[in-house]
């Protein structure tokens, strides 16, 4: 089929040309003076281009009164100005053709409001509504974005595995990958599950995150990224977390914390410029129904030169603050959300990367600074602060330096001889370098202003949730 999609309909065809369409219909309305008005959408773009379809089509009695939202259709036309607002064209169809039926009274996707709860009960059929639509086309510029802005830095895209025997985070809220019989899995002499006789011959996870894996790729050929799904296993029902997500997560090669910071503020603002530059339409809807503020904030955010500062420092000004606190900010604590937007929103008024945060709170794999004056313990950690949402990039410098970094193993219980490839990096030819973690789905979630993650991922995976 030779289509044009309505996208290019709008933009670029003139009136008096002819183009064939093709798509599914949104509203229909049919006139007693033998004519009737379609709204058609191909996923193109946000907006719909209106069909006029009259009773000279040969199959108007037979097909093209009976269609109602939902079904789809390849229309055939000349292109005339339209009659009507929102649009400077409409299509006169001079043959029409059903390529799928849709049972009106069943479908579930009818022009009215529908709630999102609702809408993800119907998750396969969601995106024709205006809300996923505009999600996914925004989701798809910023995986566009991400790896341009990467490939631009000569970085080089390495895929790391899915299936794995590490914890990167050291929280154990991993999914277990087996194949043993669970209901009489093989025991060994002291009655545990031998795992020696599963699938890879020991215990395996669903990876929590690719950052393990490309180190050794960052170690060898300098700048790197990778860019895939992870999983964690927290019995979670916020609207801030996933079962199942997506992480972009770069690791760069003779660099230190600071290096790893500039690239994270530039990354952020490469990503808004490219959703603000290239999805107009979309950020427009989200703008006037979903939040009033996002494109002010998106536009802030690429302009805006961001504060740094370190945690020592951000929890004195959470301490002198004159409020009252639902997590009393205390040094030694993870910040929390009220505190990181504090920061953002009322104090700086723009993104703040606050650093070097206690190594208590912190992954084995962080770079240990020297006790401060009171000895506390810190390590080159960072986390990137953004107004609304709060952290939105984490990160930190790698420890590489072995003997420090196996005393920090030690530290968390970690068994070395499980990680001696990791610690191998350090052994042979190791170098400082640095990294950070972007969660798509909450910069999706930031984009758009969606209130729920579960909105900005095509299927959610959540507790008790795999339904599609």
């Amino acid at each position: 089929m030779n289509r044009t999609l309505i996208q290019d309909v709008l933009t670029a065809r003139k009136i008096g040309e002819s183009a064939t369409v093709a798509g599914w219909v949104r509203t229909v309305r049919h006139s007693k003076g033998g004519f009737s008005f379609l709204s058609l959408n191909d996923g193109s773009c946000f907006a719909q281009l209106q069909i006029v379809a009259d009773q000279s089509l040969p199959n108007y009695e037979a097909e093209v009164l009976h269609l109602s939202a939902g079904c789809s259709v390849v229309v055939a036309g000349e292109l005339v100005a339209s009659q009507g607002k929102g649009q400077a064209v409409e299509m006169q169809a001079r043959e029409l053709r059903v390529l799928g039926q849709c049972d009106a009274e069943t479908y579930p996707i009818q022009p009215k409001h529908h709630s999102f709860e609702f809408l993800r009960t119907v998750a396969h059929l969601r995106p024709r509504t205006n809300t996923f639509g505009a999600v996914a086309r925004v989701r798809n510029r910023i995986c566009s974005a991400i790896h341009e802005f990467f490939q631009q830095r000569g970085f080089l895209y390495v895929h790391t595995p899915i299936i794995t025997a590490s914890d990167c985070e050291g929280a154990g809220e991993q999914f277990g990958v087996s194949t043993l019989d669970p209901a009489a899995p093989p025991r060994d002499e002291k009655g545990q599950v031998d795992f020696a006789q599963d699938f890879f011959g020991r215990r395996t996870y669903l990876t929590v995150s690719g950052q393990l894996a490309v180190e050794p790729y960052c170690c060898s050929l300098g700048d790197v990224y990778t860019f895939g799904p992870t999983f964690r296993a927290e019995n979670s029902n916020t609207p801030r977390h996933l079962a199942e997500f997506w992480m972009v997560e770069p690791e760069l090669a003779f660099a230190d914390l600071d290096d790893d910071a500039r690239l994270a503020e530039d990354f952020l603002k490469f990503i808004f410029s490219a959703v603000l530059q290239n999805c107009a339409d979309d950020l427009k809807f989200f703008n006037e129904r979903v939040d009033k503020t996002i494109l002010e904030t998106l536009q802030g955010i690429a302009e805006s030169e961001f504060v740094r500062l370190s945690y020592t420092e951000a929890m004195d000004i959470l301490g002198k603050a004159n409020r009252t606190w639902d997590y009393p900010p205390k040094w030694g604590a993870d910040l929390q959300t009220e505190h990181e937007r504090f920061l953002t929103e009322e104090t700086f008024h723009r993104p703040v990367i606050v650093t070097d945060y206690p190594a208590a709170i912190k992954p084995f794999y962080m770079y240990l600074n020297d006790p401060d004056e009171q000895g506390r313990r810190t390590v080159r950690a960072m986390d990137v602060l953004v107004p609304k949402t709060g952290e939105i990039i984490g990160g930190s410098q790698r420890e590489h330096r072995l003997d420090v970094l196996e005393g920090r193993m030690s530290d968390c219980g970690l068994n070395r001889d499980d990680y001696w490839w990791y610690l191998d990096l350090r052994r042979y030819g190791g170098i400082p370098h640095a990294g950070f973690g972007l969660g798509l789905e909450r910069c999706v979630q930031f984009c758009t202003g969606m209130a729920n993650i579960r909105d900005v991922i095509p299927y959610p995976r959540t507790p008790r949730n795999a339904e599609f």
